[in-house]
């Protein structure tokens, strides 16, 4: 590998003409950082064309790509970022892929074939990448294997005090047995820990001075409990952290100082699976707890916190969790630092405990269980507030008049003006079916006679909207439940929350929208597609409200000042694809999150009335995705709220 003078792709992979028209296999390390980047692949190919692509990033020692040089391949850049280290560098024959391919998924490797015959070259490749660089998360214990062990922070911080907690009462001897001697196991020194309950776990002979035992108080506080110390965490009898864990978590602390800092973690002892935790996402953690070790916060934070007990033993995670909610600065490390026994079931306690905390502060909303599963449910603002839907179409009576029975009749919401935006429409019917929808009151029709231009269209009929909310509506969408559109509002009135997504369906029932992962097929994808509607995802996320990068504005709420505020949607470089991600990405860095519910649900026909693009069509979904590619850059190189040890290739959650 040689430096080249791009301030970017800084790295250049020298090959031998050999090896193109094959496959390469990578093996590279990057620093454990508080902020990660995926590495970006640039294949420069004969005739100026260049493919793009973004890597995986380590979540253990080291990461592997696979990927495809066509004949034409001229050179390969590579844009690491500090302290990128190519480890190992492989090839494999179109033949030896193709086998592997067929070996585990053959109609899945009859369909690359096909592909590359009508040289689709692009669906060759990514079926094949899919079938051969990707793991499904249950073969995590075969994949991990391979990955080596997280390295050794950088700049280590021995300065930094930590002090956890570890409550022994029950628990069985062997487990507070490991955690304990992992504990003494760690780079990372100075700590201290108070055991709590239970016996004399360890031998006086090999005491460790740092290790005090003490009766448990249900009266301590966390701030009293954490000392002098400048992190404090909890442990459960268990725990294994990694060697390396209190010396990263310590590292990233010192840089930034923040609130709340944790890392991802392993479960079960014989064949764990992992929990690759998203970044700082508080309505996810509210309902689910995902944080759990090892987690830190930072003595400053809890000084601010109000002054309460942390309670019994079983409930003290809880505490702590929920104290964690109120965290601004949150630094996730996305490295596997423990491995754990099994994950409590506390659910039921922390919808108790958390169903309290809302009656205390007021908050309109209320904990729910269902199914076993925690969500807050929030209910819409009274007195409802007016909500402008806005429907972009052209002719297609059967779906206009569908959608439009759907908001006015089937949709159990009191206040509602309906704008449609019309390009043109000349089919009778939908003439018909205007002039009746016009007896209404509720309905205008915006006339849009211009090029087609789906963000334009959106944007106008914004101007024309009378309401507080806007809901952005496909007209190839139908209501299935009555109560979508409150479900959106209610996320939608809240101060800190921008877009709002709903769960769309595809005809046959099977997920066709659960939020956008920005880089996912290249730019920007639908998480989870296709799968049954019921799918947990991993985490469970898919059974709750959470924070997401980007929604689709095929169902879109938000606030029209905010719509106002980032100024819309982006006609000019985002005329048809796009314009939802990058509006939503705006929405964020004017800090406003991102919300994707559950609970408004959708059939969408996705597409229908306009078709697969081709020719010119075709060539404009190219610009506007290589706009797309260079605003949001950064973004694609790290979706915060999708795990960077995943697949960008494969629609489901797959490890690469």
């Amino acid at each position: 590998m040689t430096a080249t003078d791009d301030p970017l792709f800084d790295r250049r992979l020298v090959l031998p003409p050999e090896v193109t028209g094959g496959w390469i296999v990578l093996r590279y390390a990057l620093p454990v950082r508080a902020r990660p980047q995926r590495p970006l692949l640039r294949l420069r190919r004969w005739g100026g064309r260049i493919d793009r692509f973004v890597l995986p990033g380590p979540v253990l020692g080291t990461a592997h790509w696979l990927g495809y040089l066509p004949a034409d391949c001229a050179a390969i850049e590579i844009a690491g970022g500090p302290g990128f280290a190519l480890e190992r560098v492989g090839a494999r024959s179109s033949a030896n892929v193709f086998a592997e391919c067929f070996r585990k998924y053959p109609l899945r490797a009859l369909g690359g074939l096909r592909a590359l015959v009508r040289g689709d070259e692009r669906r060759w490749r990514d079926t094949l990448r899919g079938a051969c660089a990707t793991a499904p998360l249950a073969d995590y214990d075969r994949w991990h294997r391979t990955r080596g062990a997280v390295p050794s922070p950088e700049t280590p911080a021995p300065a930094i005090r930590i002090r956890l907690v570890l409550v022994a009462e029950g628990a069985e001897i062997a487990a507070v047995t490991d955690t304990l001697a992992a504990l003494k196991a760690q780079s990372h020194t100075n700590w201290s820990l108070h055991l709590a309950g239970g016996q004399v776990w360890v031998d006086p002979a090999a005491a460790d001075p740092r290790i005090h035992r003490a009766a448990w108080s249900p009266d301590a506080t966390a701030l009293s409990l954490c000392g002098g110390a400048d992190l404090f965490g909890l442990l459960r009898p268990g725990d294994r952290l990694a060697p390396e864990a209190l010396a990263h978590l310590a590292a990233a602390f010192q840089e930034t100082k923040p609130d709340l800092i944790y890392a991802d973690e392993e479960v079960g002892l014989v064949a764990p699976t992992p929990r690759l935790k998203p970044d700082w996402s508080p309505d996810f953690a509210r309902v689910t707890g995902y944080l759990g070790v090892p987690t830190l916060l930072a003595r400053a934070f809890l000084a601010e916190l109000p002054v309460e007990p942390v309670g019994a033993p079983e409930t003290i995670a809880i505490t702590l969790d929920l104290a964690a909610c109120r965290a601004a600065a949150v630094v996730h490390l996305p490295r596997i630092l423990c491995r754990r026994i099994a994950i409590p079931d506390d659910t039921a306690a922390r919808a108790a405990y958390l169903e309290a905390q809302l009656r205390a502060a007021g908050e309109p909303a209320r904990a729910i269980l269902r199914d076993g599963t925690l969500d807050l449910h929030r209910n819409r603002p009274v007195p409802a507030p007016l909500v402008s839907i806005v429907i972009p179409s052209r002719d297609r009576p059967d779906l206009i008049a569908r959608v439009t029975a759907d908001v006015l009749d089937r949709t159990d919401y009191p206040a509602i003006d309906l704008v449609i935006v019309d390009n043109g429409s000349t089919d009778p019917a939908v003439l018909a079916l205007y002039d009746r929808l016009l007896a209404d009151p509720r309905v205008r029709i915006e006339a849009f006679p211009q090029p087609f231009n789906f963000a334009a269209m959106v944007n106008q009929g914004v101007e024309a909207a009378r309401g507080e909310i806007l809901v952005l509506l496909n007209n190839d969408v139908a209501v299935l439940h009555p109560d979508w559109l409150d479900a959106m509002v209610a996320q939608a009135v809240r101060p800190e929350v921008g877009a709002v997504g709903a769960k769309l369906l595809y005809e046959d029932g099977r997920l066709q929208h659960a939020g956008v992962v920005v880089g996912l097929g290249g730019e920007a994808g639908h998480i989870l597609r296709r799968r049954p509607a019921e799918t947990a995802g991993h985490l469970g996320r898919m059974w709750v409200a959470h924070e997401v990068s980007a929604v689709t504005a095929a169902c879109l709420a938000v606030s029209r000042d905010k719509y106002r505020a980032v100024g819309g949607f982006d006609a000019v470089a985002f005329a048809v694809d796009f314009n939802d991600v990058d509006f939503c990405l705006r929405l964020g860095a004017a800090g406003w999150k991102t919300v994707w519910t559950p609970r408004a649900v959708l059939s969408h026909l996705e597409s229908v009335s306009r078709g697969r693009p081709t020719g010119a069509a075709r060539a404009r979904f190219e610009r506007e995705a290589a706009v797309f590619a260079e605003r949001w850059r950064e973004v694609i190189r790290h979706d915060p709220f999708y795990h960077p040890a995943l697949s960008l290739t494969t629609f489901g959650e797959d490890l690469e």
